[in-house]
């Protein structure tokens, strides 16, 4: 192989190669420092910006601040005007004040030496006074031939007796006038408190009216021969009327607490729509379970209303009972409230125990829902009661007293009576009528409860038939009729009413088997 290698041009080569790379980077030298220069002329002109702009808001800032400081120093100096103002009203006042001292004080030193003046003339005067009462003296000793002593005892005792009769005639004048004014005083706290309280007047009335989807569930009530509508009354003890009256059924019972149980079953009834004894049976039973709950819920409620606190649910329970009783047509449970507010708001008036008061007027009545389970005064019933579950002597003294059946020892019981008398009292609050109605009631089932085989008695009817439920395993057939000809005699001689009495005896044999 030949190779043929030109030395001059390769020389030639490599030394332009040489001067382009040289070149080449004087260039890049010369665009890197224009690149570098252009940097710095940028970043200076970036911070030549950036201080400008740091220096705007600066001076912003600045405006705003001294605005800032304006408005709180503006508002500063106002506070300070007001102040200034207050405090010269003060100093004016504190002058005016001064000025009002110094005369008083100047007219005090006039007076001063007035009451001096006037105690020399009076010393002057007495000096005078006793000479002249020496030689008057000399003089009646010499008349009258007595001493200055015996005139002087003599004096005294007609004194003592004129002194004994005007005070005798002073202490029954005030003694009048302490009666007078503790009268005004106790008619004053009574009115105050009745019109603090202002409650609504409520009358309570012996029947409930149920309304029907249709007419044709009247049928259905009744049932076949009327066995739906006895089964009914049988074991509410409520008198179903059922009349001409479109979708109308009433229940008549003078017990509230029963005819609220039957009115709640038979609307119950009415939306099952399966209405036969037995179903009738089963909806009473768990009826009468919800109304043991209602009534504490009644209870509990009205002891939040009043305050009261820490009371046994037993009688939580009686008092929910309440609500379902009346008295000459007032509601116990709305009575014993108000019994309570108005015993409260006099206890405040002549500072006694305001929580006592509530505790003891919405007790008082408990004694009404056991008047069939015990003998007495309801009064003595519900204290002795209240006694059992753990209410102090106080408490329960104010439940036996607030009828007279024993004297009252606390203030508190003294409200309590006075509280319950303005609440039976005013006008409107109750009607007798409907009281003895009720009491007649009451008396029919208490004697038809009296025979020994009688498990259940209602009056019905409006009081014109009581009908007793016999224990079958007691009394066969034939001693039905001597039972009831037995009660019928018993109330002629016990009652008085209008019209007759019808009087039912009902003895029933149940025999219950399970198919298992």
């Amino acid at each position: 192989m030949n190779f043929d290698i030109n030395l001059p041009g390769l020389a030639l080569y490599g030394g332009g190669v040489a001067l382009g790379v040289l070149f080449g980077y004087l260039v890049r030298r010369f665009f890197e420092k224009k690149l570098l220069r252009s940097a710095e002329d940028r970043a200076e002109q970036i911070r030549i910006a950036a201080g400008a702009a740091a220096e705007e808001l600066k001076k912003e800032k600045l405006l705003e601040g001294r605005e800032i400081i304006q408005l709180e120093r503006e508002d500063l100096e106002q506070e300070l005007a007001k102040e200034r103002m207050r405090i010269q009203e003060i100093e004016q006042q504190v002058l005016r004040r001064g000025d009002f001292l110094d005369k008083r004080d100047e007219e005090v030193r006039a007076r001063e030496g007035d009451l001096s003046k006037s105690a020399d003339r009076l010393k002057d005067e007495a000096a005078r006074l006793a000479e002249g009462e020496g030689r008057v003296t000399r003089e009646l000793e010499r008349v009258s031939r007595l001493t200055a002593q015996e005139a002087k005892e003599i004096l005294l005792d007609r004194m003592s007796t004129d002194a004994k009769l005007d005070a005798a005639k002073f202490v029954k004048k005030i003694e009048g006038e302490a009666k007078r004014l503790a009268e005004r005083k106790a008619q004053t706290i009574v009115a105050t408190a009745i019109q603090r309280l202002a409650a609504d007047v409520t009358q309570e009335y012996t029947i409930s009216v149920v309304t029907l989807p249709s007419d044709d569930m009247k049928g259905r009530i009744i049932g076949r021969e009327g066995r739906n509508i006895r089964e009914f009354e049988k074991l509410t003890g409520v008198d179903v009327i059922i009349d001409d009256t479109p979708e109308t059924v009433v229940l008549s019972s003078f017990d509230p607490y029963r005819r609220e149980v039957a009115r709640i079953s038979l609307e119950r009834l009415i939306i099952d729509g399966r209405i036969h004894p037995a179903r009738i049976e089963e909806i009473l039973a768990k009826v009468e379970q919800e109304m043991q709950a209602k009534l504490i819920e009644i209870g509990e409620r009205a002891m939040y209303e009043l305050g009261v606190t820490d009371i046994p649910e037993e009688e939580i329970r009686l008092i929910g009972r309440l609500h379902f009783r009346t008295s000459y047509g007032q509601n116990v449970l709305e009575h014993s409230k108000e019994v309570a507010y108005l015993a409260s708001l006099m206890a405040a008036e002549v500072g006694a125990n305001t929580r006592m008061v509530r505790r003891i007027g919405i007790l008082h009545d408990i004694g009404k829902v056991l008047t069939q389970e015990a003998e007495g005064p309801h009064a003595l019933v519900g204290a002795e009661f209240a006694a059992k579950h753990g209410e102090t002597g106080a408490v329960t003294n104010g439940i036996a007293a607030h009828h007279g059946e024993c004297e009252p020892t606390t203030i508190e019981s003294v409200l309590i009576a006075a509280a319950d008398a303005i609440s039976a009292s005013r006008p409107g609050a109750r009607q007798e009528n409907v009281e003895s109605y009720i009491k007649r009631l009451e008396n029919l089932e208490q004697i038809a409860r009296e025979f020994p085989s009688v498990e259940k008695a209602f009056a019905i009817q409006a009081g014109r038939e009581v009908r007793a439920i016999l224990r079958s395993e007691q009394v066969t057939d034939e001693q039905m009729e001597e039972i009831a000809r037995a009660m019928a005699q018993r109330i002629e001689k016990t009652i008085d009413y209008p019209g007759q009495i019808k009087v039912t005896c009902i003895r029933e044999s149940r025999i219950i088997e399970y198919a298992r």
